[in-house]
C-alpha cells in the first residue's frame, strides 16, 4: 500500500469513530502523509459572550486537523502536548479551515503546526506534539485503484 492511501485508510477508520468532529460540523478535506485539511463552518451555538467563536471550538478544530494529520502512517498516535495562539476574533457565519503539517518525526514522538484560516487570514497557529502508542491503527482495506 502506498504512503497516500495508508494515509487515507486511517483517515476513513479515524473519521468513522469519531464522534465528536462531525457533531460540532466538521469535515476532512484532505489528508496525506503527514498532512490534513479540516473546516467548519461557526454556527450560533458557537459563538462566547463577545459574539465571536468560542476559542475552545476554534482550538477543537485545530486539534482534529493534528490529529488526523499524525495518524497518518498506520500506528496509533495521541496528543502529549497541544498549545494555540489566537490572532483574531471570528465572526458569526465565518468558514474557517485548518490546515497540519509535520515539522518532525523521529522514533514516537513528531510535531505537528497547524494554521487556521478565515478567508485567507490567520486567525490562529496551533502547535502539537504527538506520541505513537506503538499499537497499529486499525484501518479498513480500501480497494485498489484502477
Amino acid at each position: 500500500m502506498t504512503p497516500a492511501r495508508l494515509a487515507e485508510a486511517c483517515a476513513q477508520a479515524m473519521w468513522a469513530r469519531d464522534a465528536a468532529s462531525p457533531a460540532l460540523g466538521m469535515a476532512l478535506d484532505h489528508v496525506e502523509p503527514g498532512a490534513a485539511r479540516v473546516s467548519m463552518t461557526v454556527a450560533p451555538h458557537m459563538l462566547n459572550g463577545h459574539g465571536t467563536c468560542h476559542g475552545g471550538l476554534i482550538f477543537a478544530l485545530a486539534d482534529t486537523a493534528f490529529a488526523f494529520a499524525c495518524n497518518t502512517g498506520g500506528m496509533a498516535s495521541v496528543a502529549s502536548h497541544c498549545s494555540i495562539s489566537f490572532l483574531h476574533p471570528v465572526p458569526p457565519d465565518a468558514h474557517l479551515i485548518a490546515h497540519a503539517e509535520e515539522r518532525h518525526q523521529e522514533g514516537r514522538t513528531g510535531i505537528y503546526d497547524v494554521r487556521v484560516t478565515m478567508g485567507g487570514t490567520t486567525v490562529a497557529e496551533f502547535r502539537g506534539l504527538s506520541r505513537t502508542t506503538g499499537q497499529p491503527l486499525p484501518y479498513p482495506p480500501l480497494p485498489d485503484a484502477t
